[in-house]
Protein backbone atom coordinates (compact mmCIF):
# COMPACT_ATOMS: atom_id res chain seq x y z
CA UNK A 1 0.00 0.00 0.00
CA UNK A 2 1.46 3.31 -0.93
CA UNK A 3 1.81 6.07 1.64
CA UNK A 4 -0.60 8.72 2.20
CA UNK A 5 0.25 11.85 -0.36
CA UNK A 6 2.53 14.69 0.77
CA UNK A 7 0.04 16.99 -1.01
CA UNK A 8 -4.15 17.08 -1.78
CA UNK A 9 -3.33 16.78 -4.92
CA UNK A 10 -7.70 18.10 -5.46
CA UNK A 11 -6.41 21.24 -3.52
CA UNK A 12 -3.94 22.06 -6.09
CA UNK A 13 -4.46 24.16 -9.03
CA UNK A 14 -2.12 22.51 -12.22
CA UNK A 15 -3.78 25.36 -14.69
CA UNK A 16 -1.87 27.75 -12.50
CA UNK A 17 1.77 27.59 -12.98
CA UNK A 18 4.21 30.01 -10.44
CA UNK A 19 7.79 28.95 -12.04
CA UNK A 20 7.48 28.27 -15.40
CA UNK A 21 10.91 26.82 -17.60
CA UNK A 22 12.18 30.12 -17.58
CA UNK A 23 12.19 31.22 -13.95
CA UNK A 24 13.20 27.32 -13.35
CA UNK A 25 16.40 27.72 -15.25
CA UNK A 26 17.12 30.86 -13.17
CA UNK A 27 17.55 28.29 -10.49
CA UNK A 28 18.43 25.08 -11.34
CA UNK A 29 21.31 24.54 -13.77
CA UNK A 30 20.47 21.73 -15.38
CA UNK A 31 20.51 22.03 -19.05
CA UNK A 32 19.56 20.02 -22.10
CA UNK A 33 18.31 16.63 -21.74
CA UNK A 34 19.00 16.61 -18.18
CA UNK A 35 16.75 19.61 -17.55
CA UNK A 36 13.77 17.42 -16.43
CA UNK A 37 11.55 20.09 -14.79
CA UNK A 38 8.33 21.74 -17.18
CA UNK A 39 6.95 23.36 -14.47
CA UNK A 40 6.28 24.01 -10.67
CA UNK A 41 2.79 24.74 -9.51
CA UNK A 42 2.90 24.77 -5.93
CA UNK A 43 5.88 25.90 -3.01
CA UNK A 44 4.71 25.55 0.39
CA UNK A 45 6.79 27.47 2.39
CA UNK A 46 5.40 26.48 6.11
CA UNK A 47 5.90 22.99 5.64
CA UNK A 48 9.07 23.24 2.84
CA UNK A 49 7.52 22.02 0.23
CA UNK A 50 6.73 21.86 -3.45
CA UNK A 51 4.64 20.54 -6.34
CA UNK A 52 6.16 20.32 -9.90
CA UNK A 53 5.69 18.04 -12.62
CA UNK A 54 7.14 16.72 -16.17
CA UNK A 55 5.37 16.34 -19.19
CA UNK A 56 6.97 13.43 -20.64
CA UNK A 57 7.28 13.77 -24.52
CA UNK A 58 8.05 10.98 -27.33
CA UNK A 59 11.42 12.10 -27.98
CA UNK A 60 12.96 12.20 -24.86
CA UNK A 61 16.53 10.84 -24.67
CA UNK A 62 15.79 7.47 -23.27
CA UNK A 63 12.82 6.57 -25.53
CA UNK A 64 14.60 4.86 -28.09
CA UNK A 65 17.04 2.64 -25.77
CA UNK A 66 14.99 2.29 -22.51
CA UNK A 67 13.62 -0.22 -23.78
CA UNK A 68 13.10 -0.54 -27.64
CA UNK A 69 9.58 -0.65 -28.75
CA UNK A 70 8.44 -0.27 -24.85
CA UNK A 71 9.57 3.03 -23.37
CA UNK A 72 9.78 3.33 -20.00
CA UNK A 73 10.84 6.49 -17.76
CA UNK A 74 13.79 4.81 -16.01
CA UNK A 75 13.87 5.11 -12.38
CA UNK A 76 16.58 6.86 -12.21
CA UNK A 77 15.10 9.89 -14.25
CA UNK A 78 12.19 9.86 -11.81
CA UNK A 79 14.88 10.33 -9.20
CA UNK A 80 16.48 13.40 -10.77
CA UNK A 81 13.13 14.91 -10.86
CA UNK A 82 12.55 14.25 -7.36
CA UNK A 83 15.97 16.10 -6.83
CA UNK A 84 15.29 18.56 -9.31
CA UNK A 85 12.24 19.90 -7.32
CA UNK A 86 13.79 19.23 -4.31
CA UNK A 87 16.75 21.58 -5.61
CA UNK A 88 14.80 24.08 -7.06
CA UNK A 89 13.14 24.54 -3.65
CA UNK A 90 16.37 24.16 -1.58
CA UNK A 91 17.96 26.63 -3.47
CA UNK A 92 15.07 29.12 -4.38
CA UNK A 93 14.71 29.61 -0.47
CA UNK A 94 17.60 29.49 0.85
CA UNK A 95 17.93 26.61 2.83
CA UNK A 96 21.26 25.34 2.11
CA UNK A 97 24.33 27.77 0.65
CA UNK A 98 26.02 26.35 -1.74
CA UNK A 99 25.81 27.69 -5.28
CA UNK A 100 24.05 23.95 -6.51
CA UNK A 101 22.61 21.33 -4.35
CA UNK A 102 24.02 18.22 -5.24
CA UNK A 103 22.54 14.29 -4.83
CA UNK A 104 24.08 13.07 -0.99
CA UNK A 105 22.07 10.62 -1.09
CA UNK A 106 18.49 8.01 -1.16
CA UNK A 107 16.75 5.61 0.65
CA UNK A 108 13.79 3.88 0.96
CA UNK A 109 12.91 3.77 -2.39
CA UNK A 110 10.23 2.20 -3.96
CA UNK A 111 8.88 2.05 -7.87
CA UNK A 112 5.22 0.63 -7.95
CA UNK A 113 4.44 1.77 -11.71
CA UNK A 114 5.57 2.52 -14.93
CA UNK A 115 6.04 6.67 -16.85
CA UNK A 116 5.49 6.46 -20.45
CA UNK A 117 6.39 9.24 -23.16
CA UNK A 118 3.08 11.72 -23.45
CA UNK A 119 2.20 11.26 -19.59
CA UNK A 120 2.80 14.02 -17.10
CA UNK A 121 4.64 12.67 -13.96
CA UNK A 122 4.23 15.05 -11.00
CA UNK A 123 6.11 15.17 -8.13
CA UNK A 124 5.48 16.17 -4.68
CA UNK A 125 8.13 16.94 -1.97
CA UNK A 126 8.38 17.64 1.32
CA UNK A 127 11.27 18.65 3.53
CA UNK A 128 11.59 16.08 6.80
CA UNK A 129 14.76 17.48 8.30
CA UNK A 130 17.71 19.99 7.85
CA UNK A 131 21.06 20.56 9.08
CA UNK A 132 21.80 24.24 7.70
CA UNK A 133 24.37 24.21 5.36
CA UNK A 134 25.06 20.92 5.26
CA UNK A 135 22.12 19.05 3.98
CA UNK A 136 18.47 18.79 3.70
CA UNK A 137 17.00 15.42 3.43
CA UNK A 138 13.26 15.70 1.48
CA UNK A 139 10.16 12.88 0.73
CA UNK A 140 9.17 12.76 -2.39
CA UNK A 141 6.78 10.93 -4.32
CA UNK A 142 5.82 10.89 -8.37
CA UNK A 143 2.18 10.28 -9.32
CA UNK A 144 1.11 9.79 -12.83
CA UNK A 145 -2.84 11.08 -12.54
CA UNK A 146 -3.77 9.22 -9.22
CA UNK A 147 -1.44 6.23 -9.26
CA UNK A 148 1.76 6.80 -7.23
CA UNK A 149 4.56 5.49 -9.39
CA UNK A 150 7.51 6.04 -6.65
CA UNK A 151 8.11 6.96 -3.10
CA UNK A 152 11.14 7.91 -1.36
CA UNK A 153 13.55 9.69 0.52
CA UNK A 154 17.03 11.97 -0.67
CA UNK A 155 19.31 13.67 0.79
CA UNK A 156 20.74 17.49 -0.96
CA UNK A 157 24.47 18.97 0.01
CA UNK A 158 25.57 21.84 -0.79
CA UNK A 159 28.01 22.39 -3.68
CA UNK A 160 30.33 24.95 -4.53
CA UNK A 161 31.92 26.21 -8.00
CA UNK A 162 35.46 26.42 -6.39
CA UNK A 163 34.96 22.88 -5.64
CA UNK A 164 35.17 21.62 -9.39
CA UNK A 165 38.14 20.75 -10.98
CA UNK A 166 39.69 23.04 -13.27
CA UNK A 167 39.85 22.15 -16.81
CA UNK A 168 42.18 19.80 -17.35
CA UNK A 169 42.98 18.35 -14.28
Amino acid sequence: MPPPLLYDLASLDFSRVLYDIDAIRRINPQRNEMEQLTAIIHCDTEAHGIVAYKDTRDDEFWTAGHMPGFPLMPGVIMCEIAAQAASFYAQKYKLLGGDFIGFGGMKDVGFRGPVYPGERFVILAKLESMRKNRLAVFNFQGLVGDRMVVSGQLTGVPLYRDQAPKSGS
